[in-house]
């Protein structure tokens, strides 16, 4: 069965969703067979420089998951750019802006070799379809911390006063199952390859029946925030069973950051 991806819209955000008929953006094997085996995860960047919105998406081909990408105006018509990262590669998405004119996207690659675990990695590129200058910014911890192992971006980075948030989870391995959790992250606004602080701890668990027993139990996993003044509003997925909101105050999740940050600890 391909994985698809559906349109939903509110007039608040929180109500009343309405949820389009068709899939917004299907698999098209037919010119881009890297989506044989369909798309997931999409993470949207509005680019005001453009005027359009990126769309950063997992598609599955027969060689494991890699990024993609297409751009939109409005969520009719695509796009796409294709394939812009080779597998494994997942939990990818743009900047907002340009740096020294250049495009940059996070994302987490994942070796084959065991032991070396899967980072967050930034790259460039002048056209969002070339991509070089590839760095990791963030590695798992080792040991018992609640990112052992692996990382990855979850929403897009957000602009603060303080520099871009970002909001990452964490995998651990116990012996019934893996548990994702969040923690943030803070980058210079300026150069995003320079890390001014990561959290010790996770802020947000499962807790929740529905973030507990699913699909996948034990995962809240998260693709897209609003900004509305101090407030931000989490959308993410329960156990891959439902979507669920949560909400923040900017200036405490920066605060807590602050108290929290161990950005040195190996």
């Amino acid at each position: 069965m391909w994985r698809r991806n559906l349109l939903t819209c509110s007039s608040d955000g929180v109500s009343n969703w309405r949820i389009d008929p068709s899939p917004t953006l299907l698999p098209d094997p037919a010119n881009y067979p890297e989506e044989i085996w369909g798309i997931e995860d999409p993470r949207v960047t509005r680019i005001e420089e453009l005027d359009l919105y990126a769309v950063v998406y997992t598609a599955y081909s027969r060689g494991g998951p890699l990024v993609a990408l297409a751009t939109t105006k409005a969520f009719k018509i695509f796009d796409r750019k294709g394939a812009v990262m080779p597998p494994e590669d997942k939990n990818a998405a743009l900047f907002p802006i340009k740096f020294d004119g250049r495009w940059a996207m996070l994302h987490r690659p994942v070796s084959v070799f065991p032991g070396v675990g899967a980072h967050i990695w930034i790259s460039f590129s002048p056209d969002m379809k070339h991509w070089g200058d590839h760095q990791i910014i963030i590695r798992p911890r080792k040991g018992g911390w609640w990112d052992a192992n692996k990382v990855g971006l979850s929403p897009p980075p957000l602009l603060t006063e303080a520099g871009w948030l970002i909001l990452c989870h964490g995998v651990r391995t116990t012996a019934s199952g893996c548990i994702y959790r969040l923690g943030l992250a803070l980058l210079d606004s300026e150069q995003p390859t320079r890390v001014l602080a990561r959290s010790d701890e996770w802020l947000f668990s499962p807790e929740k029946e529905y973030e507990v027993f699913g699909d996948v139990n034990k995962v809240v996993f998260p693709c897209g925030w609003v900004l509305e003044g101090d407030q931000v509003r989490l959308y993410y997925g329960g156990t891959d069973k439902c979507i669920a909101l949560a909400t923040a105050s900017v200036s405490k999740l920066l605060s807590w950051l602050e108290k929290h940050n161990s950005k040195d600890i190996p």
